[in-house]
């Protein structure tokens, strides 16, 4: 029983000491990234999206480590802006059908819109707060934790090829006849306000330290009081970002009206596409992913520290207040 008191009592020493030998920094900064960011579409026929994205923030970084050492431990947080534009490519034409219309003769026929290359656009502001824990060892550092994002603005433009065509009983299509709305190779054009879930993402960051290195501080010791890092960082989402719709791709104008189409362009100037995202059966699930490179420069701020190099004459000129320059930095 001494014994295991014995133990207890060095163990409640040991931590105890453990805060006083420890080196502790503080440290303020800001950082800039780019990269490439995509919508991954889960249980859908549809191929992510292809895009660049690009952010700006601030940062608190707190490093402690054994005094003296060249390893410590990371815990950062911060806040920032993140904003992007990714694309969705959808290869496959569709078509849609406007069916039993009449033509200025009375006779009946099929209008019908057919979309190829089309091409939805997404543009997207976000605030982004990371919570990272890490390690730093001489010029190397890794970090990793969470970020959430809090999507402000998100806008949707669609853009698409597109050919009509009238489709009589027994009848080759007609197409390529503007004056009836038989349109060949025009383009549809349509812009969507729409919005995007809370952002829930795991992030790894790796890189290192760049330029002089000086772990051991002290008041004998000249302080770097700026580093500069450069990593490589992802960003995976674990929610789904998207507000599932019950839209059409595409809304037609409700009847081919002969006398008021003649002419004009009112069968396209009628139709108006619904983004990707927010249509029926688009996707179960739409995931961030961003991929890129992120530059950032941290900021010690001001603490009270120890000698390092602790010799008496050294220690005394720099004390008082005496010039650096002459003197030798001597154990």
């Amino acid at each position: 029983m001494k014994k295991r008191h014995s133990y207890l009592i060095l163990l409640l020493a040991l931590l105890s000491c453990a805060p006083l030998s420890a080196r502790v920094s503080n440290y303020v900064g800001a950082y800039g990234q780019l990269g490439e960011w995509s919508l991954l579409p889960g249980g859908s026929s549809y191929n992510p999206s292809f895009g660049f994205a690009g952010g700006l923030g601030g940062v608190y970084e707190l490093q402690i480590g054994p005094q003296y050492s060249p390893t410590c431990f990371l815990l950062d947080v911060g806040v920032g802006a993140w904003g992007g534009l990714t694309v969705f490519s959808i290869g496959q034409s569709e078509q849609f059908t406007l069916a039993n219309q009449r033509d200025l003769q009375n006779e009946v026929f099929d209008y019908i819109y057919e979309l190829s290359g089309r091409k939805d656009n997404y543009s997207n502001l976000a605030v982004q707060v990371p919570l990272m824990v890490g390690v730093q060892h001489r010029r190397f550092y890794m970090l990793a934790g969470v970020k959430v994002g809090v999507n402000v603005w998100t806008q949707a433009a669609s853009k698409s090829g597109l050919n009509t065509y009238g489709k009589y009983q027994d009848s080759p299509l007609y197409t390529g006849m503007p004056l009836y709305q038989f349109f060949q190779d025009d383009r549809l054009k349509s812009t969507n306000s729409t919005n995007m879930n809370l952002d829930l993402a795991v992030s790894l960051e790796l890189g290192g330290r760049i330029g002089v290195l000086n772990d051991a501080h002290g008041f004998d010791v000249p302080d770097r009081k700026i580093e500069y890092r450069l990593a490589g960082f992802v960003d995976l989402g674990l929610t789904d970002v998207h507000k599932a719709g019950h839209n059409q791709a595409l809304i037609l104008p409700e009847r081919y009206d002969a006398q008021a189409a003649y002419g004009t362009r009112t069968m396209v100037d009628g139709a108006h596409m619904n983004d990707i995202m927010s249509t029926e059966g688009f996707a179960s699930s739409v995931r961030n992913l961003t991929i890129g490179l992120k530059f950032t420069v941290l900021f010690r701020m001001p603490d009270s520290r120890g000698c390092v190099i602790c010799n008496e004459n050294y220690r005394r000129t720099v004390g008082s207040g005496g010039s650096r320059s002459r003197m030798k930095y001597e154990e």
